[in-house]
């Protein structure tokens, strides 16, 4: 993470970007490896930026090996039980990729399914790969979760998140335009 922060930070002052537009940029990839991280904890991942003006698309790839074992574990650290983490918008997001990267046989989780199925908001399922996409999220929501996303670091800076898992690897986007 340390190298790809500082490898974010030298882009964008070679793109040219004010402070205020460095720093969001930053922020996001923070945010980005915050939340694989504690999905996943500490794995590798590929890192990358493309970028064409003030137009950034920052990606973050990673195979995520989880069980339905180690989810019951550390869901069971838990004095309630649950996935106190899936509070909030990022939260939710965290649960529904830890709940899509499952052995299928059990299916995903309730909460997945809310943000990330067929004919959800923002997401779609098929043939064992899953896509979620802020901006269908918004297109596609109602008034009732504008709070929650207002809330959000993320969701207020990024122009388009996206989240894709094919069996294991989980891919991460995040896109923002200056």
């Amino acid at each position: 993470m340390a190298e790809a922060l500082a490898f974010t930070e030298e882009l964008v002052q070679a793109a040219g970007l004010e402070r205020k537009e460095q720093l969001r940029l930053v922020l996001l990839t923070e945010e980005l490896f915050g939340t694989l991280a504690s999905i996943a904890g500490d794995v590798q991942a590929e890192y990358w930026v493309e970028h064409e003006g003030k137009q950034f698309v920052i990606h973050l790839k990673s195979d995520v090996t989880m069980t339905r074992e180690m989810r019951a574990q550390l869901l069971a650290v838990s004095s309630l039980g649950v996935n106190a983490a899936a509070r909030g918008f990022m939260g939710r997001l965290r649960d529904m990729i830890g709940a899509a990267l499952l052995p299928k046989e059990e299916g995903p989780s309730m909460l997945s399914l809310g943000l990330m199925s067929m004919g959800s908001p923002g997401g779609y399922a098929a043939g064992g790969s899953y896509d979620w996409s802020l901006k269908r999220f918004r297109a596609e929501s109602g008034k009732e979760v504008w709070d929650e996303l207002e809330k959000s670091i993320v969701a207020s800076i990024a122009d388009d998140v996206t989240i894709s898992i094919l069996n294991s690897v989980v891919e991460i986007t995040v896109e923002k335009e200056f």
